[in-house]
């Protein structure tokens, strides 16, 4: 696969000259070719108004057109996969087996969306037809639906440069629902983007679908992307990342003269809560499932377990020291780029220093970008007193909370913030007596898990992504995995006493497409 390092601005590529990086293999803690240049503000230009020609056009789009242009696109990935995979480890020091996992998680993901938007139900039809007769007042004919918001600008995201990146979630659900995209290409993993952004370019052009549809925009720093999301002309911004960097984008699209929404999805610290009875039950079990949930990835996922909360025992103490024995243990590997390394050093290391916080396990490591587990632990008390003790470290890291007792450990799940996940093991039996747990953690996060794992995200049209703040940025009202992600590229719009023939097919009488439609109050697929 032949890399240019140049963006695509619609079919085009950009031009060198502007601001030059490379990308950085960090298990090797070496250079790769090649250089890679800044987008310029004149190509920016270009994307954003090709993208807002291209809106209309894909608002007119039939979902059986949006699902073959998506499983096109996953087809390509699907034959690119060897070079692709190879590549993104090379970016990321992922394994390549990791990698190509990922990519087979993007085909399906795209295939899914596709399928969602040709069978129309998402669009949540809903049609009162008039009743002229009625008295005092005639009743009008209304017929609403979702309709797309228009250019849509997708940040790829570090730790996943497939699944959340050039032709992921976000993009694929934005295409999904009719909203042509501009990805703002992660830096660390550039040459990966241009890989995946020429097949998505090449599946827009052999569909016959407008030059705007898609641009990818390279740039190592922050004005590319800031720029994008205070244009005018750009209507929505996905972005997985980082709580300093979601927040500065939903600042600046708040500030807008026409605020945007911004789905950010930024940080989690997903709490773990293990019972008693669970300890009892399968203690060696949890501990090989804990370690492998905390250290998959180098603790690089969103929902790594960050918050370990038990009530303290002798089985739990003997619980925890030899999980911090198996942790100590485990060899160091690459984290993803030099930055995130140097975060995750200073962060365990200003967590060490914290009054009442103790390390109990500490791998060792040796190579530049290289990182082994850190965990911590400390009482009920100090973490209720010490917000700061909330705050996600992203890495292998966590911290075990101590609880004195049971109403302990409830005020701990009452003071949590926003998390993804929330996870509770409990015995046979013990899981039926948490209701007011299992209702304190449902508060906190988008998906509760019994007896599992965070870390494994299954996508599928139930799954939920999300959680109250700060884990994204919208209070969890909305979700970036699961066909439901398509409705956060829409708004409503009703149509009030038009003649059938001047309104969308979804909503007109004969329902040609078989839409499942809500009819004066009842759900059909029988046209009017």
């Amino acid at each position: 696969m032949e890399l240019r390092g140049l963006s695509l601005i619609g079919f085009a590529s950009g031009a060198p000259g502007g601001a030059v990086f490379r990308a950085f293999d960090p298990a090797r803690a070496a250079d790769l070719e090649p250089a890679f240049h800044a987008v310029s503000g004149g190509e920016l230009e270009r994307a954003v108004q090709l993208a807002a020609g291209a809106a209309p056009v894909w608002a007119k789009l039939t979902g059986a057109a949006r699902n073959r242009f998506l499983r096109l696109v996953a087809d390509k990935l699907d034959r690119h996969a060897a070079a692709l995979a190879a590549r993104a480890a090379q970016e990321t020091g992922l394994p390549v087996a990791r990698c190509t996992g990922e990519i087979a998680r993007t085909s399906g993901q795209l295939r899914l969306y596709g399928e969602t938007a040709e069978r129309g139900d998402w669009l949540d039809a809903r049609i009162e037809t008039a009743q002229l007769e009625r008295q005092p007042l005639p009743k009008p004919d209304h017929r609403s639906m979702l309709r797309p918001l228009g250019p849509v600008v997708v940040f790829g995201s570090s730790n996943f440069p497939f699944a959340y990146s050039v032709a992921g979630g976000d993009t694929a659900s934005a295409f999904a629902a009719g909203c042509p995209v501009i990805v703002k290409a992660h830096p660390a993993h550039p040459g990966t983007g241009e890989g995946v952004g020429r097949l998505v370019t090449e599946a827009v052009q052999e569909c016959g679908l407008p030059e705007g549809s898609f641009s990818l925009l390279f740039d190592a720093g922050f004005e590319v992307g800031q720029a994008l999301v205070q244009h005018p002309l750009v209507k929505a911004v996905g972005f997985t990342g980082s709580l300093k960097g979601g927040r500065a984008l939903v600042d600046l699209a708040a500030a807008r003269p026409e605020p945007i929404p911004v789905y950010a999805e930024m940080g989690s610290i997903n709490p773990f809560f293990i019972l008693p009875g669970a300890l009892a039950e399968r203690a060696a079990a949890l501990i090989d499932g804990l370690h492998a949930s905390a250290t998959v990835g180098v603790g690089q996922f969103c929902t790594n377990p960050g918050l370990i909360v038990l009530e303290r025992s002798a089985d739990a103490e003997r619980f925890v020291k030899t999980l911090a024995d198996k942790l100590t243990a485990t060899p160091e590997a690459a984290m993803l780029t030099p930055g995130i390394r140097k975060a995750f050093a200073t962060n365990t290391a200003a967590r060490a220093q914290q009054p009442g916080v103790t390390v109990i396990a500490q791998g060792k490591t040796a190579m530049a970008c290289g990182a082994a587990p850190v965990w911590f632990e400390t009482d009920a008390r100090t973490f209720l007193g010490n917000p700061g003790l909330s705050g996600e470290i992203f890495g292998p890291s966590s911290l075990v909370v101590w609880c004195h007792d049971r109403a302990e450990l409830l005020d701990v799940a009452r003071h949590l913030e926003g998390s993804l996940t929330a996870t509770l093991h409990a015995g046979a039996g013990e899981a039926a007596e948490q209701g007011e747990l299992i209702e304190l953690l449902s508060a906190k996060a988008g998906r509760l898990i019994l007896n599992g794992y965070p870390t494994g995200l299954e996508v599928s049209p139930a799954i939920v992504h999300a959680g109250p703040y700060p884990a994204t940025s919208d209070g969890g009202r909305s979700t970036s995995v699961g066909t439901r992600a398509l409705l956060r590229w829409t708004r409503l719009v009703c149509y009030q006493g038009f003649p059938d023939a001047l309104l969308p097919p979804e909503l007109q009488n004969a329902n040609k497409f078989g839409l499942l439609r809500l009819v004066n109050g009842e759900w059909t697929r029988n046209g009017l």
